[in-house]
């Protein structure tokens, strides 16, 4: 069942025997929306350069593993597809932009980026509950993750240098998705949610070390 809201859908607590389950559900649909997000850029951008469109289609395997990896411990843990509300908003927000350094910004430099940090969280989290399968199917997501927000910050910067039009698409673009994710998620979804930003992978992700001290102190703010 798909929902337009976050409030909406199935939001267990920490230590609600459902929430872990929920979760891994939750995760499922997200790595479904982002392989679809990434086969729209294929299909959408044929005259991309091949680099990029090679970079695309390795996500698209990448996140598709990454969704059968999550069914794959739901399923074990006694869950059933479908089971949970889903919101597909990423893909909404991600494909009514018709630049691709737009989508590349928003997908990967923003949506991806922001997973890294709440990802490591999750591996120190379950690392702590003794959930040592969770915790390496995390690291195993992350280090994928890592190289689709590299490619995309670097490409962004090459197309931005082509074109700097496409600097201001991109600013515009990620004004609108900010419009969009608060309309989703409402003030319920996001309040007391924050997590350290993760230095080590957002500069192995091709983050300058100034945009991952601003990003910080920002994250630090908000907690």
């Amino acid at each position: 069942m798909v929902k337009e809201r976050w409030i909406e859908c199935a939001n267990f607590p920490i230590g609600h025997p459902e929430q872990v389950g929920q979760f891994l559900h939750r995760q499922m649909n997200e790595e479904v929306d982002s392989l679809e997000s990434s086969a729209r850029n294929l299909s959408d951008f044929p005259d991309a350069p091949w680099e990029i469109r090679l970079h695309l289609a390795r996500q698209c395997a990448d996140e598709a593993r990454h969704a059968r990896m999550f069914r794959r411990l739901f399923e074990k843990r006694d869950g059933k597809v479908g089971q949970y509300p889903v919101l597909n908003f990423q893909y909404r927000i991600i494909t009514q932009f018709n630049s691709l350094a737009a989508r590349l910004a928003i997908q990967n430099r923003s949506f991806e980026a922001g997973g890294l940090d709440a990802i490591t969280d999750s591996i120190r989290q379950a690392r702590e509950d003794g959930d040592l399968e969770l915790a390496e199917l995390y690291e195993a997501q992350v280090a994928d993750e890592i190289s689709h927000v590299r490619f995309a910050n670097e490409w962004i910067r090459t197309l931005s240098e082509g074109n700097p039009a496409n600097l201001l698409r991109i600013a515009q673009a990620m004004q609108t998705a900010s419009l969009a994710f608060v309309a989703v998620m409402g003030k319920e979804g996001v309040e007391g949610v924050s997590y350290p930003a993760d230095r080590e992978g957002r500069l192995e992700a091709g983050f300058t070390r100034d945009e991952v001290e601003i990003t910080a102190k920002l994250m630090s703010k908000d907690a």
